[in-house]
Order: C-alpha cells, then structure tokens, then sequence
C-alpha cells in the first residue's frame, strides 16, 4: 500500500527550528487546484518524479529559507512547506494533481507528496481561530496552530473511516461510487459518527448504503489515507441472512455479488487498502 515504503523510513516527528539546507526538498501546494510542484530531469518516463530542492529555486526566490514548515523526513531527506513561490517557465518544473501521485514513481515520494499535501490543506484552512475569530500561529514546540487571544489549540484533523468487505461464502460485494471521478470498484465505506464504535460503523454503513444486515465483523488491517484526511481501519464481515440489496442512489451507483474467481483487479500494486483487501479475498486468503 502507499504507505509501505520500505526500506525507506518515513519520520513525522516536528522540528520546527531546524532549518532547510539547499538540497532539502521544497514542497509547494496549490490546495485549491490539489496540485503539487514537481520536477523533470527530461530522463524520466511520464510517471517518473522527484521534488525540487531550495538550490533549484533560491535564485527566483531570496526569501526562501527563511519563509517556510518543516514536514517530515524520509532517510535522511527532509521536506518543507512553501507557502508562496516564484518558478521561472520551464519545462521541468510542473504542477501535478494529487491524483498523479497514485500511479507514480518512485513510491515513497508519492507517499511523501499525498501526505504533504494533507498537510498543506490543514495549514492552508487553519489560519483564524475557529472560536474566537483572532489570527493562529505555528506553536514553537508541537505540530499546532496556536490562538493567543483564547488559547484555543488546533492540531491536523484525522478522520477514522471504515473499507468494509461484505462476505458471503466465496462471493464479495463490490461496489462503485456515484457522481465521482474514481470509477473503478471499491468496497464499502464510511466516516465514523460521534459516540460509534467503529464496528457500530461497519453495520451502519452497509444497512444505509446497500440495507443489507452482517455479522461476525473482524478487523483486517489500517491504512493512513491523505486523500480525505483520514485513517482507514478494514474490516471483513459476512451476510448475516440472505436479502436483496436495497442500493443508496446517492451514494452508491451500483453494488454486486462477485464470486472469487471473477473479481476484477484493477489495482496490482494494491496501492489502496480497498485494493488489498480485494486481492486477499481473491486469492483465498480471507
């Protein structure tokens, strides 16, 4: 999955004070377009990327190392946060949707790109206090947005979400989204309610989105998932008794029954936790 990048080692811990050297990786979002600043040697293939470096871009912008958010690291390989920047044209500098970063190389630069930009959305929406109207600022010591007026204290949002695998016998439910862009099959899913357990959540969502009831509810795996801000816990379940599936137009064009043997993989690098957990009950691992 995404987030799998070994033997490279993703560190999220917060530095807040230790400051880029020019070849750190610059990491600039336009959040409202949900694209992301990379850059070419002209060697690569199409899916092929890396991110600029402060030496790259210093020349257009003499303020840079002093105007910028520590990320993360990977290795030894750390990322800042640009809010502003000049790039002169040039055909090796591009703005790349997010979505780009599904099928992209080197894998644990997507990983770093989808988590950036997670980030960037959180600072981006993140600047006024939501209590008491008064401007926030970076804390000195934690990953938090700061209000010194009423001391409110604003830390990136996680939203535990739910990908359900509704078994039954050799058969799996597959489903497809309706009104999105993403058109290829996924399994249930849903955002956890306030006061829910997330198997609470499991049987909610699949009686709203397909009224079907299920039993013997067990987890799977979790996945981090940057593209809504989330953590992603999987759980497989099993019909409960046999019923038709009553669809939620609205939420859900289409939701069948797949025998093992049929079920269409779309995904082979399984970048989704969706992706594999399909693959797992295909190959009879489930």
């Amino acid at each position: 999955m995404i987030q799998d990048i070994a033997p490279y080692h993703y560190d999220n811990a917060y530095y807040p004070d230790r400051q880029p050297k020019p070849d750190s990786y610059v990491f600039y979002c336009d959040c409202e377009q949900r694209s992301i600043l990379i850059c070419r040697s002209g060697q690569e293939t199409s899916d092929t990327f890396d991110f600029p470096h402060f030496q790259d871009l210093e020349a257009d912008n003499p303020g840079i190392y002093q105007n910028y958010t520590y990320l993360f690291s990977i290795d030894e390989q750390e990322f800042y946060l640009i809010d502003s920047l000049i790039t002169t044209p040039t055909p090796r500098f591009a703005m790349e949707n997010v979505q780009f970063f599904r099928g992209s190389r080197p894998r644990h630069l997507a990983f770093a790109a989808i988590t950036g930009h997670q980030l960037a959305q959180w600072y981006a929406s993140r600047r006024f206090c939501g209590h008491c109207g008064a401007p926030l600022r970076k804390h000195e010591k934690e990953r938090m947005m700061y209000c010194d007026a009423c001391h409110q204290m604003e830390y990136p949002r996680i939203s535990p979400a739910v990908i359900i695998g509704v078994t039954h016998g050799n058969r799996l439910l597959l489903s497809k989204y309706a009104g999105r862009t993403y058109k290829r099959y996924a399994l249930l899913a849903g955002f956890t309610e306030i006061g829910e357990t997330l198997e609470e959540t499991v049987q909610r969502e699949v009686m709203e989105e397909v009224g079907l009831k299920v039993t013997n509810i067990r987890y799977y795996k979790s996945q981090p998932w940057s593209y809504s801000g989330s953590i992603l816990s999987g759980f497989f379940c099993d019909l409960a008794e046999e019923e038709d599936i009553h669809l939620d137009r609205e939420e859900l064009a289409l939701a069948e029954w797949f025998e093992r043997e049929d079920i269409p993989i779309e995904d082979e690098g399984r970048f989704s936790l969706t992706q594999d957990m399909i693959c797992r009950f295909k190959e009879g691992n489930i």
